[in-house]
Formats: C-alpha cells, structure tokens, sequence
C-alpha cells in the first residue's frame, strides 16, 4: 500500500522544492543565544524568540542545574496522578501574581494551552469571536470546540463590533485576539476591544507570547500596555520564548476558568506534567524580570535602530515598534534566496511563505534580541544591502 502512497508524497514535496516553499532545517552547535555557531561558521542569530536574551543566562542554567538534583528530569505522570510537585504550584502562584490573574494552570506548550480551553468552556450554544491572524494553535483549538466560530478581519473593531451584534443570542461569547501577532509584529487593540466585551457582554482572550516579559511598563505584556490587566479574562502564553525560551505554556484566568480546565482540559489531563527543571528555571526568569528594566530598554534600541536603519536604506518593513520586525520580500523563493545570502554573510534569518504566511506576502522575520549589541544591529543591516545588491546583479 505504501509504494503509491510513498510516489504520491514524493510528487507533494517536489511541489514544495518547486514553489520555493521548502523548509530546510538548519543545525546550530551551540546554546541559543545572539551569536551561534552553524556548520559553516559562526553567525548573528537574528530569528530566534530570545526577546530579553535569557535562554543561555548564566543564572538561568544555574537554576536548572539546581533543579535536576533536587525534583530530577521528569514526572512520568500526568498532574492530576502523580505528577504535580511543589515547583509546579509555586511557578503558577508567580506567574498569577506577575500576570494579575486569580489562577494559572500550565501546559506542555503554548499551543495545548490554546488548544485546551475552547472544547472546554465552550459549547454549541456558545460562539467564539477570532481575530483573522491569530496564531495556528487558536485556530485549531477552536476547531476543537463545538462552539460556532466567527472571525473578524485584523485590528478591524467595526468588524468585530458586527460580529458582537450578530451573536447576542449566544449563551457565552469569547472574543480571542494574539496580543502581538508573531508574523507582523502588530499590537491588538486590547483597550477597545475591552470596551467592546463590555458593551455586548463578552469575555475576552488574549494569547501574548510575544510580548510577556518585555512588552508594558514591567514586561507583563500587551494588557499591562494597554491598561486593561483586570478586564481580560483568560491570558494564554509560553515559557519558549521571552521566559527563558525552553518549552512549557501556560493560561491565566479567573480562577473558576482554571479550576475548570483542571478537570475537563483534555491537553492538560492526558500529557505528561510539566518537567521540573523547566518549573525551576522559569520562576528563576522571574525572578530575573524583577530587575530586566534595562534589558528591555536595550531591546527598545536595537529594535529602533534596526527598523530606521533598514527603512532609511529602502526596505519595506511592516509599521510598529515590536522586536518582530517583517522585512517584505514578497516572492517566496527570492525570499528563501536572500536568506541565504545572508547566512553567507554570517547573519541567520529565516525566509518565511506561505502557509505561514499569506500567498505572495513572504518576508524575512527579523527578530531583534537585548542581547545584541549595537554592532551586531548594524551588521545585520550592511549585511541585507549587500544581499539585495547580490540579487539584483
């Protein structure tokens, strides 16, 4: 059976080859951090989600090392049996209070989070209202649900005020937007659609991976920015990327929420807990978050030197002030091929296409770190000019 079936993948990935879709896997050699090593050489790393540079931090490895020999490396349970440790109630309670949320329950990963709460708060006489770029886990966690699904176009309030008006005869809504959407840098309007919630009586989700722990007066992300940190109802999140950047998700919520996930939450119930070390060493992130003002200030700096440098030399890149900076190439293949003519310049970035993003809309997602220093920023920068120059001769 599998002969035709193997002719028929193979026809499928050459199509991908083909469309300059393919996406190749590339080994680094070292810790993540701005500088890593490749096979080729020593390169800028200018993709990864390190916002605030703690995924190698010398305090954070410490911690974990700390945290093998006394919970050890894994649970081999799942919570609600006999995998729940003191670590893992202490990380929720921190996370609580940082995030201004009654209760946190944790996840293996960000996209079970997502993946969790929809099927279980929502039902068919319930309908879930979601932003038009919210991130693949959102989407699959409402496919899940049984909950009728609408969608509103990106940022667009009148949009999602229609589609408040057209549901007022379901038992709950909930409105779900990313706080920064990952493949733009965009910023939800979380102030106005709060005002929204309230006026037609809606419960509101904010998925803020990217931006807990460096976006807002003290890093608590995109409610914290916007004023609205007692008005959402449900924050989901990750442990992969400003919190240290290993693994492990997360939804903080009114505590009757939690409480409910607990018991019915099927990604929560059926996968292994949360392994101990990473408990350990995301409370110790922080700890560190306490005291990162002047991380952050840096990622501010770099971000805004990167975006003007980039845009005074004639690239295109989506509007904001995020980390996430898209620089728009638009053919997909021609976006594969600068990437690596970058990589061959010592700059790592990655050409995104589509599915990840919109046919025709490929970019390079240039994603900017506190540990880059201001040489490493204007590297990158003489790196992209000679590139393009390289492409158009």
């Amino acid at each position: 059976m599998f002969a035709s079936v193997r002719d028929d993948l193979r026809t499928t990935l050459d199509e991908i080859r083909t469309a300059g879709l393919y996406k190749p896997e590339r080994v680094i050699t070292t810790p993540q951090n701005a500088s890593v090593s490749v096979p080729s050489g020593d390169v800028l790393n200018f993709c990864a989600n390190n916002y605030l540079g703690l995924a190698d931090h010398p305090d954070v490895v410490a911690a974990a090392k700390d945290a093998l020999d006394r919970w050890g490396y894994g649970m081999a349970s799942v919570r609600f049996i006999c995998g729940t440790q003191e670590i893992h109630k202490e990380l929720e309670q921190r996370l609580s209070a940082f995030l201004g949320q009654e209760d946190t329950i944790l996840y293996s990963s960000c996209f079970d989070a997502n993946g969790g709460v929809f099927e279980t708060l929502l039902g068919p006489e319930d309908a879930v209202i979601s932003d038009a770029l919210n991130h693949a886990s959102i989407i699959d966690g409402i496919r899940l649900s049984k909950a009728r699904r609408h969608r509103y176009a990106n940022r667009d309030l009148a949009d999602l005020e229609q589609q408040l008006k057209d549901t007022q005869d379901a038992r709950r809504r909930l409105i779900v937007t990313d706080g920064v959407f990952s493949m733009d840098g965009y910023v939800a309007p979380l102030a106005e659609i709060c005002d929204l919630a309230d006026q037609y009586d809606a419960m509101v989700m904010v998925d803020d991976s990217h931006a807990v722990g460096f976006v807002g007066p003290g890093g608590r992300g995109t409610p914290e920015l916007h004023g609205v940190m007692d008005r959402v109802d449900i924050i989901t999140g990750t442990l992969g990327k400003a919190l240290g950047g290993a693994s492990g998700g997360y939804v903080a919520a009114r505590a009757e929420i939690v409480e409910l996930l607990r018991q019915r939450s099927r990604p929560y119930l059926f996968s292994n807990s949360l392994a101990p070390v990473i408990a350990a060493a995301s409370i110790k992130v922080l700890d560190l978050l306490e005291s990162a003002g002047e991380l952050r200030e840096r990622l501010t700096a770099n971000t805004k030197l990167f975006r003007t440098k980039m845009t005074e030399a004639g690239f295109e890149i989506l509007p904001g002030d995020h980390a996430i900076a898209p620089v728009m190439i638009g053919d997909a293949a021609e976006a594969g091929r600068m990437a690596e003519l970058l990589l061959e310049r010592g700059v790592y970035v990655i050409g995104f296409s589509y599915p990840v993003v919109p046919m025709g809309a490929a970019r390079i997602r240039v994603q900017l770190s506190a540990a880059h220093s201001t040489a490493d920023v204007e590297r990158a920068v003489a790196a992209f000019i000679d590139a393009r120059a390289t492409m158009a001769g």
